[in-house]
């Protein structure tokens, strides 16, 4: 006999998953491309911290999953090492979740990735909020510090403190065997990988004439949740055109919106050239939380055309029009002829039903005027391990279609409209194959924009 408190020594024992297939594949979701291996598992080896870190310590990325008496399922993930270094982890991949009756679990992101855990000899916690295993027992504890690096808002576990089990997965990519199988299916969407292609995109893009004259440049609206790549799509664009990496919109991976302001940004063709036939118009993030970021009633302005350049968001204020301005409509130049939402492939399964319920209402909005839209997915590369290692594999890959096929639904827009697209982030050169993703992308959003127009010659 052992106790269900201590380490147990039977390290033998075949472990065996209380997760369910639906569980484990919902849980897969939220990391990417992922495959999930029991380490620990606390009827087995018992809830002290050292048999927690005996099992745990330096195995790489871990979800940890707890069940409480109440039917919760709650834990969260770390892409860091446990290690008992007795110090704060930063960890901007870290989040949490937590489900219940079969329903897909809700993530958590860490909301700051300083000290999204601390590293010592006691058992798992993340942020120094969530303690499992506490003081050596099958309990949890939660502390609900407002400067802590979650925000508990979204998070429910039925305030039921008592385990009745928890366990610890590694987190690894797929195995080898699997990523043959995804590249072996016939291509889902058909590319042409060549210098060829790019120049000809390159080329169509230039040579593009909005189908009405009052309009000399089609205005492309960017809207989407904090940190997808709104900013950094500009960036891509404006880099490839320049011929090497630029950054001239603010981008980065804060918490909260590096966008403060609506910009609309023309673009040139190369340094001192000629004007491109668009403007890329950014806003600041949407954001779960009410009074924080882009406010719902600011996006119908933008879509009229009454936002100026430059405006600076107040979230808790809508933007109010100049009341001789407002008494007129505003030209067709001056409105927006196509929409993009900006969805980043690593945080689709963790979008909230408050995020979603805002992307919902502002796509009411922009169906009721009529315009265009088009799905971004961006940060394929971090979704899926085989996309990262060849940008080719975008459309051989089983795990990006079954994201876009989320998306699709989650949006309510066909499955054509959903674009995957890799943004300049961290390299110092362009690439091919990240060119001709994004330039098919924006290809897109012209030929969109025109279909808008196509409708406006008829009014």
């Amino acid at each position: 006999m052992h106790s269900a408190f201590g380490a147990s020594k039977i390290y033998n024992v075949p472990l065996t998953s209380r997760l369910t297939e639906k569980q484990r594949k919902q849980l897969c979701d939220m990391m990417g491309n992922l495959e999930l291996s029991l380490l620990y598992k606390g009827s087995v080896h018992g809830y002290k911290a050292s048999a927690f870190h005996q099992r745990c310590d330096r195995q790489g990325p871990t979800l940890l999953v707890a069940y409480n008496r109440s039917g919760y399922i709650f834990g969260g993930y770390t892409s860091v090492d446990y290690a008992q270094s007795g110090k704060p982890v930063r960890d901007d991949q870290a989040f949490l979740f937590s489900a219940q009756d079969g329903k897909a679990p809700v993530g958590v992101r860490v909301s700051s990735g300083h000290c999204a855990r601390y590293d010592d000899a006691e058992g798992p916690n993340f942020g120094q909020q969530l303690y499992f295993c506490y003081n050596n027992h099958p309990v949890v504890k939660i502390e609900n510090n407002p400067k802590g690096a979650f925000n508990f808002h979204y998070f429910s576990y039925g305030y039921d403190t008592w385990l009745s089990e928890c366990e610890v997965y590694k987190v690894e990519q797929r195995s080898a065997l699997l990523e043959t199988q995804v590249r072996a299916e016939m291509p889902w969407r058909n590319v042409l990988w060549t210098a060829e292609r790019r120049a000809e995109l390159m080329e169509m893009i230039r040579n593009f004439k909005p189908l009405m004259r009052s309009v000399s440049r089609v205005r492309i609206l960017m809207i989407g949740p904090v940190g997808a790549g709104k900013s950094s799509f500009f960036n891509s664009i404006n880099s490839i055109f320049t011929g090497h990496v630029t950054n001239k919109a603010m981008s980065g991976s804060a918490g909260t919106s590096l966008t403060v302001q609506f910009r609309t940004y023309p673009l040139k063709d190369g340094c001192g050239g000629k004007p491109l036939p668009f403007v890329l118009c950014d806003t600041i993030g949407l954001e779960e939380q009410s009074g924080a970021g882009l406010d719902i009633e600011d996006i119908s302005s933008i879509l009229q055309g009454h936002v100026p350049d430059r405006y600076n968001f107040n979230p808790t204020t809508p933007f109010q029009p100049d009341e001789q301005k407002s008494s007129k409509p505003a030209s067709l130049q001056e409105k927006i002829h196509c929409v993009v939402y900006v969805i980043d492939a690593t945080k689709i399964s963790l979008m909230s039903d408050k995020l979603q319920g805002k992307l919902t209402s502002i796509r009411r909005n922009v169906n009721s005027l009529g315009i265009a839209q088009i799905v971004l997915m961006t940060k394929i590369d971090e979704a899926c391990p085989h996309v990262q290692k060849d940008l080719q594999s975008v459309y051989v890959s089983s795990y990006i279609k079954s994201k876009v096929q989320e998306v699709s639904s989650g949006l309510g827009v066909p499955v054509s409209c959903v674009l995957p697209v890799k943004n300049y982030s961290q390299e110092l050169e362009l690439e091919l194959n990240c060119d001709v993703l994004l330039l098919t992308a924006l290809q897109q959003m012209l030929r969109f924009a025109n279909d808008y127009l196509d409708d406006e010659l008829f009014l």
